[in-house]
């Protein structure tokens, strides 16, 4: 049962499907739903402080390197253009909004970048970011149910 906990920790915490997978993932392998619930809503929570953290102090130490500056560049960009739409319109509440909606590419890791890039105020990106988090992990437990047939073989192919 440990491991189970632990992979579904692993998925929630991971850039390839955070809690979309996570949960899933848990349910799937027999775990209660609330543990499961909780699990994975820890280790999403836990991407953006951790992520911050690394992107400030990576920059600072090693902006210098040309591979680093030129990854922190498309890494930019693309959440740039995944976001600006939705932030530049609505700001914190669209930064909310955009890590809510349950679909790949939509979570805390490009949440996280874009507030870094946008320069938006960390305690105002944390509570947003959060929000957005906690609800999508309540709409992939909803919604799991009505989705489990279409979604759980797709998630199977990248595990």
């Amino acid at each position: 049962m440990f491991q189970k906990i632990l992979f579904t920790f692993l998925l929630s915490f991971s850039p390839f499907g955070e809690s979309r997978f996570g949960i899933p993932y848990g349910i799937q392998q027999g775990l209660d739903i609330k543990i499961v619930f909780i699990v994975a809503l820890i280790a999403n929570l836990l991407v953006f402080p951790v992520l911050y953290k690394v992107i400030t102090i990576s920059n600072k130490h090693l902006l210098k390197n040309r591979l680093y500056k030129r990854s922190v560049l498309f890494l930019e960009s693309r959440a740039k253009t995944k976001t600006k739409h939705v932030i530049q319109k609505y700001g914190i509440w669209g930064l909310m909004i955009f890590v809510m909606i349950p679909l790949p590419v939509t979570g805390a890791y490009i949440g996280t970048i874009a507030a870094f890039v946008y320069k938006i105020n960390y305690k105002k990106a944390f509570l947003a970011i959060s929000s957005g988090i906690t609800i999508s992990c309540i709409l992939v437990v909803f919604l799991w149910p009505y989705i489990a047939e279409i979604v759980w073989p797709f998630i199977l192919t990248f595990l």
